[in-house]
């Protein structure tokens, strides 16, 4: 069980290798929960939430399910193209960040609750969702070494 944020993403990099074309760059990492705002939480919302790793590649927005006690990488739910605007949104708070992904078949994007700490990471992805839209001067990120 992975209890740091690189311990997390080396477990998502590692299973996304496996199933990755060659020259697949992995750019940013983040693991979220759906549902309302984490300061809202009581047993009934935690039974609701879906936990997810939504992994930014140089090609892919890949998500996959997250364990709920351990944090660990399940299987893959969703790999959408880059360029087909799966990521509709990024938007930072003081604690909790939001990033908003449009899952293929769905009219409405999924909001993703974000803790800080995955602050760097959320910046790839608003580069990235930057990009797509057109805005002048924002390009992607530099992927992290591994």
């Amino acid at each position: 069980m992975a209890l740091t944020r690189a311990g997390m993403r080396r477990q998502v990099i590692e299973n996304l290798s496996q199933v990755a074309p060659p020259g697949e760059q992995f750019v940013a990492c983040v693991h979220g929960m759906t549902g309302p705002s984490p300061w809202f939480d009581n047993i009934i919302v935690q039974a609701l939430r879906k936990y997810y790793f939504v992994t930014l590649t140089n090609t892919s927005v890949v998500v996959n399910r997250a364990g709920r006690l351990a944090n660990r990488p399940k299987e893959i739910v969703a790999a959408i193209p880059v360029q087909s605007g799966a990521i509709v949104g990024v938007k930072k708070g003081m604690l909790w960040g939001k990033l908003y992904i449009q899952f293929p078949g769905q009219a409405k994007a999924t909001k993703i609750n974000v803790h800080r700490i995955w602050n760097a990471d959320l910046d790839r992805f608003a580069a990235a969702a930057g990009s797509v839209a057109g805005v002048p001067g924002q390009g992607y990120a530099a992927p992290y070494n591994q």
